[in-house]
């Protein structure tokens, strides 16, 4: 691992890393926040995903985080939202696919399957490196994200619920097989056969048996994406015929933004917390 930038804030230390991922063929950068209590012991660690067309660094400067963490105690891990390098295939043109959009899917389908591998990434090679190098409590993980990133941490949480004691999402993309946002992504990383699409769809897992403790969403009642791609009531009645209880707070005037995640940060974090903390 190398260390790219180090900086105190609110008592802690927020970092940016990289390393050489094995999973994903190429380096990758990722940012951990540190809270002060980490000098006296192992704290719980709070996984933080991103949208599309992002990197760790849009959470890491634009959502606010840092003060309520070192606070509550909670490690903020922000990684990247793909593979990157020259090596990687990409649709330079298409800002809903290759880099910056790899949904947080393990890709089955040539030339993309040797790197786009980000479940496999932020699911086990990502947290074996967080706990050999920083002080972090395995035992005590919750996952949250916006948009894409909103996806992949429900996405995952279902499919690992005796991993993660907690779960939230800023305006996810919830029904991603038939999101227009997101179809064609997934039909190029994952091929044709629509079956296959369904380990990766939050609605569709639930479906299938996946189940979370519960579930917290905030979503901007003017965020142009909410129709198009977002469809939160799709989530809200899967949850709801699974007996899952979900959380489905309707912002009034925000949009997608990371002037509508700073606000609600807190919120976020203190849910956390309050399961992996109390």
């Amino acid at each position: 691992m190398k260390t790219i930038s180090t900086d105190k804030s609110f008592g802690g230390i927020q970092g940016v890393y990289s390393h050489r991922s094995d999973v994903c063929g190429c380096e990758m950068t990722f940012a951990v926040f540190v809270p002060p209590q980490a000098s006296e012991e192992r704290l719980p660690v709070l996984w933080y995903l991103s949208g599309l067309t992002c990197t760790h660094a849009n959470v890491m400067d634009k959502g606010e985080y840092r003060r309520l963490a070192a606070e509550l105690g909670l490690i903020i891990v922000c990684p990247d939202t793909s593979p990157r390098g020259e090596s990687v295939p990409d649709d330079p043109d298409n800002w809903q696919f290759g880099k910056g959009a790899g949904f947080y899917l393990d890709s089955t389908r040539v030339p993309f399957a040797s790197h786009y591998r980000m479940y496999s990434y932020v699911v086990h090679e990502l947290p074996r490196l967080i706990e050999s190098e920083f002080p972090a409590d395995m035992g005590r993980q919750g996952i949250f994200g916006h948009s894409m990133g909103g996806h992949g941490a429900i996405t995952i949480a279902l499919k690992n619920p005796e991993r993660y004691q907690s779960c939230s999402a800023f305006a996810p993309i919830s029904h991603p097989s038939i999101s227009d946002w997101s179809r064609s992504a997934f039909e190029k990383y994952l091929g044709g056969d629509q079956s296959d699409w369904r380990e990766y769809d939050a609605c569709t897992l639930i479906e299938d048996g996946r189940r979370v403790r519960d579930l917290l969403v905030d979503q901007g009642t003017s965020d142009s994406f909410l129709d198009e791609g977002l469809r939160p009531n799709d989530l809200q009645d899967a949850c709801r015929r699974a007996g899952i209880p979900m959380t489905l707070r309707m912002q009034e005037g925000y949009g997608h933004s990371y002037l509508f995640i700073s606000t609600f940060m807190n919120d976020h974090l203190r849910w956390h917390a309050d399961r992996l903390c109390g």
